[in-house]
């Protein structure tokens, strides 16, 4: 009985110590796979890693990868967005001497002085002092420009596209005679300032004063200008862009740009409009731009207007009123381009307003062409007092004006008092009591064909200016038909 109860308890430790192992093996098998199934994980996430950046990498070509690549970790908070470096702002000090400068670049050193010296802040400063200095020893050696002695230039539309404006059709000839090209009119800018000329305002020469009694006369100016510097006017004639140039090569009109300067449009052969320095007005503003002491105290030219078909491109004549759809916008936009050219340094001129010669007609046609002049062009351009004549007809001879002359007098009361007519002399000024009268000379085809030392040695009417063998274009036909 004894033997079969240890028996039954042998077989029941026995049975335990079984169910033991089992359970042990069974942990272990777990164990086993968790650990495999956990590296079986990690080989796999490892793996798509590896595919990821080799992916990556592939995508930059191998001309844009580094000769080495240094692994650095990455902070936990991203730091702010790359930028460039932030120009250094100019400082108040450094704005006022710049500004200083540029009055002085253009010969006005009173105004340079008056503006550091009159500064509350820097009045005092070394390096103000010393540029005011340096103003007052410039401006001691300045020297009164003689204004019988100032030249007077001018120019028709220039010609930017030379293969269309000579193309041998009817208006070659025109073109040829009277007209620049865009290349000879930036090598006579670069000439003439080499030369040391100066571009003032014909109303720098002299000036309208009212005396006590209510009295005006003309008074000369004050042109003070370092010695060597020689100051002359420039005038353009027909700035309008009549309809007969279409096609040839010219600006189609001038707008104001997006800087707020005068420029141009131009259509282009696919009937596209491009917008930039296609005539005198924006090649002037560059040039002046680049050297701003070609110009006396931010003067410009001269630009005349005719009327029959509008101004400045735009069709605004009464003419036009039933054909052009834009004609009320049209008068609008001009009176905004002649504002800024004026607000930019230009005078604005009449050419009459049927271009006609005033010398040959009878005064009664001189008054109506005045009068149109007066309500078709200047209410849109404002008030001028300058009048270019047509052909250079003057209405008098050398002697000077008197209310005898009734065309004259008609155009004085009118509001003229600065007349120009035509002369070949390098100079022709005459300073009445009532007005001032100018000769202006003709830089263009005719004129510089016929100076030219192979075609007549004996001429020299532009040697004074530049080197009309270096400036003449050689694409232009020739010879150039006389007048």
């Amino acid at each position: 009985m004894q033997s079969e109860d240890n028996y039954t308890r042998r077989r029941v430790y026995v049975s335990r110590r079984q169910k033991q192992r089992k359970r042990q093996h069974m942990i272990r098998l777990i164990l086993f796979f968790l650990i495999l199934g956990i590296i079986l994980a990690v080989v796999l996430i490892c793996g798509l890693i590896f595919k990821y950046k080799k992916e990556t990498k592939s995508t930059v070509s191998p001309a844009a990868e580094p000769q080495s690549i240094t692994l650095t970790p990455e902070p936990e908070t991203p730091g702010p967005p790359l930028t460039e470096p932030e120009t250094p702002a100019v400082s108040e000090l450094d704005s006022l001497l710049q500004e200083a400068k540029a009055l002085a670049d253009t010969y006005d050193y009173d105004k340079a002085i008056t503006l550091l010296t009159e500064n509350e802040t820097y009045g005092s400063d070394p390096a103000v002092l010393d540029a005011v200095a340096s103003y007052e020893e410039i401006k001691s050696t300045l020297v009164r420009a003689d204004i019988n002695t100032i030249t007077h230039v001018f120019f028709h539309s220039l010609i930017i596209d030379n293969q269309k404006a000579f193309d041998g059709d009817s208006d070659e000839k025109g073109y040829n005679q009277v007209m620049t090209t865009k290349s000879e009119f930036l090598k006579i800018l670069e000439q003439m300032y080499e030369r040391g000329y100066v571009l003032v305002r014909i109303h720098d020469l002299a000036h309208e004063v009212t005396d006590e009694n209510g009295n005006t006369k003309m008074e000369a100016g004050d042109i003070m200008l370092p010695p060597g510097k020689k100051p002359f006017v420039m005038s353009q004639d027909d700035v309008c862009y009549y309809e007969y140039m279409t096609g040839d090569g010219f600006a189609s009109r001038i707008i104001v740009g997006e800087d707020g300067k005068p420029t141009c449009e131009m259509v282009l052969d696919d009937g596209s409009v491009s917008v930039g320095s296609y005539d005198l007005v924006p090649l002037l503003e560059d040039f002046i731009t680049e050297h701003p002491d070609f110009s006396y105290r931010g003067a410009r030219a001269i630009l005349a207007f005719t009327g029959y078909q509008g101004v400045l491109g735009y069709r605004t004549d009464p003419e036009y009123e039933t054909s052009n759809p834009n004609y009320e916008a049209d008068k609008e936009t001009v009176r905004q381009v002649a504002q800024c050219l004026r607000d930019n340094g230009w005078e604005l001129a009449s050419h009459s307003w049927g271009h006609i010669n005033m010398s040959k007609r009878d005064l009664d046609t001189v008054k109506l062409d005045t009068d149109k002049w007066e309500s078709r062009v200047e209410s849109l351009i404002g008030e001028t007092d300058i009048i270019l004549y047509p052909f250079g007809a003057d209405v008098g001879d050398w002697h000077a004006y008197t209310r005898e002359n009734e065309k004259f007098a008609y155009l004085y009361d009118k509001g003229f008092r600065y007349f120009c007519n035509v002369d070949s002399n390098p100079a022709w000024v005459q300073l009445g009591t009532s007005c001032l009268r100018q000769g202006r000379r003709n830089l263009d085809g005719f004129r510089m064909y016929y100076d030219l030392p192979e075609n007549n040695p004996e001429k020299d009417h532009l040697s004074d200016l530049f080197d009309v063998s270096a400036v003449f274009d050689r694409e232009r036909p020739t010879p150039v038909p006389p007048m």
